[in-house]
């Protein structure tokens, strides 16, 4: 977990008939980078920080968070208002990164059939799922559950990273929204910071088994293809705590844990957030 700490911050005052505070302006940008979590902090007694116009929370000691989209490019912008009364501003600038692009020829990317009949009895099932997706993930926690220390959910192989994406041609396929951990069949799966259970359900026909858990203030982890759960809607969870265990159900070619991470709606990259994959020997202890 990255924590950015601003500056000191520091301005001159201009008096305009009595002494009044100047906006104040940090000229020394903040950096991210696309699909970024980033957690930051201003001086304790800062308020109303927003990004963009849109409220942002930020703890009474100042901690915050945003997250930034996989494919935005550019400057965005910080204001807040600090412990004493101004009114203050700093750039945002977002870096791109690096992708893991699977360049393949056109000829390879199936063409829909306009002709091909619809799935009704399909449509109205996937609609249902997709409800109670948006529904678990609709209510913002007030608990700062997303201030521990990530730790991995299960230990195997990154089979597909964040953000990896294949174009046909010059026909962009969407990119993958998650981390897959490629592991045997029944591993164990666990939370990765402790948190509200909002969905346990499935299968689902893409998702398959899906734990969804809030770690407040607009943070959700979605745990997919799981072979087995073990927690229900509503239960508190412990970091460490089992939830389920790996599987390959709904759409999935093989055993492995997609861990999808968003931010007020924002996918994230969970990845960036974690030590090293721990040892072999580690995970037998």
């Amino acid at each position: 977990m990255r924590f950015l700490a601003l500056p000191v911050l520091a301005a001159t005052a201009a008096i305009t008939g009595a002494a009044a505070p100047m906006p104040l302006v940090i000229a020394d940008p903040m950096t991210a980078v696309q699909g970024e979590l980033l957690i930051s902090a201003l001086p304790a007694g800062s308020r109303d920080l927003r990004l963009d116009g849109q409220p942002v929370h930020m703890d009474a000691d100042g901690q915050f968070m945003l997250g930034v989209d996989r494919d935005f490019a550019g400057t965005r912008r910080l204001e807040w208002v600090t412990r004493d009364g101004r009114s203050a501003h700093r750039d945002l600038v977002v870096r791109p990164r690096e992708w893991v692009i699977d360049r393949l020829p056109a000829r390879l990317m199936t063409p829909a059939d306009p002709n091909a009949p619809r799935n009704l009895e399909w449509e109205r099932m996937r609609e249902a799922e997709v409800a109670q997706v948006k529904a678990a993930r609709a209510e913002v926690s007030p608990w700062p559950f997303w201030r521990a220390t990530f730790q991995w959910p299960a230990t195997g192989r990154i089979s597909t990273h964040f953000g990896a994406q294949r174009v046909y041609g010059e026909v962009p396929a969407s990119y993958h929204g998650g981390m897959d951990i490629a592991a045997p069949h029944g591993t164990p799966v666990t939370s990765p910071i402790p948190g509200v259970v909002r969905l346990a359900a499935g299968p689902f026909s893409l998702e398959g088994n899906i734990v969804i858990i809030d770690h407040g203030r607009g943070l959700y982890s979605a745990m997919m293809h799981l072979s087995r759960i073990d927690v229900k809607a509503g239960d508190i969870v412990a970091q460490g705590q089992q939830i389920g265990r790996i599987g390959s159900t709904g759409r999935s070619t093989g055993p492995h844990l997609h861990w999808g991470m968003t931010w007020n709606g924002v996918k994230v990259d969970p990845e960036a957030l974690l030590p090293p994959m721990p040892a072999k020997a580690e995970q037998a202890r």
